[in-house]
């Protein structure tokens, strides 16, 4: 099936609508995306033709605002995102904060760092009464040797609690970022981009493995069977097993760098929304991920397109 592009109109607003992050609220859907002056959003009635908003957020003192996540609760939005400093040429500054305001679509001001550097690509969900929060962070010292995805519960929406454990982590060669990124003979891996959802049973963990700059970019997912309150006990495993790659989207007839997504259910359906590159995309205009969706079909522990 052909992917729906969410923007039409490019007129007065960002090209690039990376890491995109859906949410519902008020009868409107917001997206919101990563940006380097800040987080940018999008508002639609019906999941199609977003329209530009504007900056949610932005902060003068920071850069390279990543991979936002915005929840609601109790009549606030509270978005985490990461970031670095201004003057930072160092992508692993980056860390992970959190700000939040009374409205989905502005007034976002910051209440202070969640993580220490390096940690990016926020999820945090609530679980019963717990707050969780699923993101990505280094491990120089492993076998493959990268960026993987580790969870922590949350004491407030404003600390995390200190104790995270890994979800999932490089296992495939198609995982790899960069060949002797750091010293020679050690290849860097990547997972990045956790969507956690819970549906009949089954816990699903969405990620985005390899590079996103490259077009091997692509989406897979994990899943677990539990009732454990604390979502830290989980056992996960890769569709359809640790050593297998099998994603459930990559580089196809239309698109290339597929990764990093949300999801949205709405009614019975579900949607993943994603961001990738045209093939015939100008090359000299900086970044062109651009947002678009997808339905597919979640059940027994498998999603399909």
């Amino acid at each position: 099936m052909k992917p729906q592009k969410l923007i039409k109109s490019k007129n007065g607003q960002p090209i690039s609508q990376a890491d995109p992050y859906v949410i519902s609220s008020g009868g409107r859907f917001y997206m919101y995306s990563t940006g380097g002056d800040g987080v940018h959003v999008w508002a639609s009635d019906t999941l199609d033709n977003f329209e530009y908003v504007g900056k949610a957020f932005d902060n003068g003192a920071e850069k390279d605002f990543w991979a936002p996540c915005v929840i609601e609760h109790n009549g606030r939005f509270y978005m985490y995102y990461s970031s670095v400093k201004e003057g930072s040429k160092d992508v692993h500054e980056q860390q992970i904060s959190v700000a939040e305001s009374i409205y989905p679509d502005r007034g976002f001001r910051v209440v202070g760092k969640v993580l220490p550097p390096f940690s990016i690509d926020p999820h945090v969900v609530i679980s019963g009464d717990e707050w969780y929060m699923f993101y990505s962070v280094n491990d120089y010292e492993a076998d493959r040797a990268g960026t993987l995805i580790v969870a922590d519960k949350m004491l407030s929406p404003y600390k995390t609690e200190g104790k995270p454990v890994v979800v999932v982590r490089p296992t495939l060669d198609e995982e790899i970022f960069m060949h002797d990124r750091f010293r020679k003979g050690q290849h860097w891996h990547t997972l990045e981009g956790a969507f956690y959802f819970y549906e009949e049973g089954v816990h699903y963990m969405m990620y985005s493995g390899n590079c996103y700059e490259k077009p091997e970019y692509y989406i897979g997912f994990a899943t677990a069977k539990g009732n454990d309150k604390d979502l830290r006990k989980l056992k996960w495993t890769k569709y359809p097993d640790n050593d297998t790659y099998a994603p459930l989207l990559r580089a196809n007839e239309y698109e290339e760098g597929t990764g990093h997504n949300s999801v949205l259910k709405t009614g019975e359906e579900y949607y993943i929304v994603y961001h990738a590159r045209d093939y015939d995309a100008p090359k000299n205009i900086g970044d062109v991920r651009t947002a678009r969706k997808r339905r597919v079909t979640v059940g027994g522990g498998v999603m399909r397109l």
